[in-house]
């Protein structure tokens, strides 16, 4: 076991809290990786403060982590010391059924191992990047190419696969028209992927608050959801529309704005249930979908695709104090577009 200083959360909505964890001993098919950054996702907030149901505490959140590899077990092919690697929201799964063997990870229906707030293989709960090193199997582990400076490509490690699957799922291309519901941390990413794909792209947004920003990041168009008129000039407009909002939405308004055939796809998880007047689907054979994160494949097929195109993600690096800070900075949409620890501060 190695001690390593990490923030934790002691307790469901408690502040996080500097402290010490233990990491396993490096294994046959591990590598040790020396985190340089950790992204922090909407969805380590959720966790912290159980919106999604019962947590495990204390928690080390963090899934968009990147480092430097210090250490690999005798097993281990892909990964030598000093490589610069990812890892993102899963660290295991059962490797044996169909949405394994077809490199869908995330949807393993023996139930994926999450990077935290979940319980191992060994029976012991998972820590994440919010610390100064973790302890991966080379398999869940990612490359991160050289154009790609470390601070920028973590987010990428949740926020940019959340946005890439569903965009290449949905086909989302040249001639098609896609629309990506809010401008946060996931939405500037589904800007960015979906205009390097080739598709047009509107920014729907409640105000026009971030309009210049939309257009700089490859939108096409930009409009405030907050104006009722933008439901009247826009219905049928869409082929796809991703949401990345995690608050609750008129669904029947935004089914509205899709083409027949087109799909709504949500990666934005609410915490309440949805009401749906199903008539919003039937009349125009639309979609109403959702897309978790991606498979270890495709999160690597991702992070060369924004090496390729030139980008990372747009953010804030903060000091490990300033994590509490920056947890409600989030909840008030105060960031552009996503805060990253440096870890050499923890």
């Amino acid at each position: 076991m190695t001690t390593v200083a990490a923030y934790a959360v002691p307790a469901a909505k408690a502040p996080l809290e500097r402290t010490t964890i233990e990491r396993r001993e490096v294994g046959e098919f591990d590598v040790l990786i020396d985190i340089k950054f950790a992204g922090i996702c909407h969805s380590d907030i959720h966790q912290a403060r159980e919106g999604w149901g019962e947590a495990i505490f204390p928690m080390v959140p963090g899934h968009e982590i990147a480092g430097i590899v210090s250490e690999v077990g005798s097993g281990v092919t892909k990964y030598q010391v000093g490589d610069r690697v990812g890892v993102g929201c899963l660290v295991d799964s059962c490797r044996e059924c169909e949405s394994c063997k077809a490199g869908e990870e995330q949807y393993c229906t023996g139930g994926n191992v999450g990077t935290y707030n979940s319980i191992g293989k060994d029976g012991e709960p998972t820590y994440g990047g919010y610390a100064e090193k973790v302890v991966v199997d080379e398999n869940f582990v990612v490359r991160i190419p050289d154009a790609l400076s470390l601070d920028v490509a973590a987010p990428l490690l949740c926020a940019g696969i959340t946005t890439y699957s569903p965009l290449k799922h949905w086909n989302a291309g040249p001639g098609k028209k896609v629309a990506i519901l809010g401008m946060g941390g996931l939405g500037h990413m589904g800007v960015k992927i979906a205009h390097a794909l080739g598709a047009e792209v509107t920014v729907l947004s409640q105000s026009l608050r971030k309009k210049d920003d939309g257009l700089k990041l490859g939108a096409d168009h930009y409009y405030a959801t907050s104006d009722e008129q933008t439901f009247k000039e826009l219905q049928g407009s869409f082929d796809l529309i991703l949401s990345t909002v995690s608050a609750p939405l008129d669904f029947g308004a935004f089914l509205s704005l899709l083409k027949r055939d087109g799909a709504l796809v949500n990666v934005g998880a609410p915490e309440e249930p949805i009401a749906l007047n199903l008539f919003s689907v039937i009349a125009g054979r639309k979609t109403l979908a959702g897309s978790m994160i991606g498979g270890i494949a495709e999160t690597q097929e991702m992070l060369d695709f924004c090496a390729e195109h030139g980008f990372g993600a747009e953010i804030e690096v903060i000091s490990a104090d300033q994590i509490n800070e920056a947890y409600e900075r989030v909840l008030t949409s105060d960031v552009r577009y996503r805060f990253v620890i440096d870890t050499a501060t923890i």
